[in-house]
This record gives structure tokens, sequence and C-alpha cells, in this order.
């Protein structure tokens, strides 16, 4: 059985995210020392999404309409982060969270790199009956950037 002491974990909230941490908790070492460092990534072209200037008439409108969508997703980033914090502290693991902005691969060959882990869990693509964003991650990018393995939680 694979084991791991400790696990990035891309976590977002969906239910594939959610698949991908029964799989890291399946996963973790029950050993004192197991840490579980939850990667949150906004996509950088969901945020430039968000700040399109077409309806958008000035620069004050835009600040305050950029501060809003700022303001929901730290709202979001935060309720993430309390709910995988929550079960991490029952099961007795260490928890770091991870807040980036960004490329979703890029940023998780970064965190791995950055705080030394033994593997890496995202969940598997979001299938066609799911309503949200499609973010595809590169897996090209993470099988040639990352330093440790990675696996992908299956679907339903």
């Amino acid at each position: 059985m694979l084991t791991a002491n400790t696990i990035l974990l891309a976590y977002h909230g969906t239910d594939g995210a959610k698949r991908a941490e029964a799989l890291a908790y399946d996963i973790i070492s029950s050993e004192e020392g197991g840490r579980i460092v939850h990667l949150l990534v906004v996509p950088e072209e969901l945020w430039a999404g968000m700040q399109g200037d077409d309806w958008l008439n000035n620069a004050s409108t835009r600040d305050t309409f950029g501060s809003y969508v700022e303001g929901m997703l730290e709202k979001d980033a935060a309720e993430q982060v309390a709910a995988v914090e929550a079960h991490c502290k029952q099961r007795g693991l260490a928890y770091t969270p991870i807040l980036r902005v960004g490329d979703l691969a890029d940023c998780l060959v970064a965190a791995a790199r950055d705080q030394k882990v033994d593997l890496v869990v995202i969940g598997p693509p979001r299938s066609k009956k799911e309503s949200g964003l499609r973010s595809r991650m590169e897996l090209d990018t993470l099988g040639r950037g990352l330093p440790v393995p990675y696996v992908v939680a299956s679907g339903e």
C-alpha cells in the first residue's frame, strides 16, 4: 500500500477535490508527524476574466468591482482552508495552507518543491455532468516538473 508522511493536496472544494482529500487521508502515514499541505489556486484565467472592463466604464467602478471579487474569493478560500484544517485536526495531522493565483500546474510544481512533500494528490477532471469552472490540470507539466510522484483520485 502507498503511504507518505507529507502530502501536497490540491483542494478547492469541488467533488473531485473531495475525492482527492479522501484519498490523501487514506494514503497518509498514521505515524506521528503526518502533514497535509493544502494548495488552493485561483486560476489566472478566472481572475483575469473577472477583471474585464467591457462593462466597467471607469476606474472607480472597476476598483469597486475588483474589491468585491477579491472579497468573495477570500471568503471562499477561508471556507476551504477551515474545512481541510478541521479534517486534519480530527486526524491528528499537521496542516499547512498555501494560497496562490496563477497557472494550476505551475503553482503545484512550485509548492511541491518549496514544501518538500513526499507525494502530490489531485482530483480527477470534472465530468461534463458537473457544473462549474473546468480548469484543466496540465499533467504533462506535472510529470516533467514535480520532484515527487503524483496520484489522481479516481472519478465516479
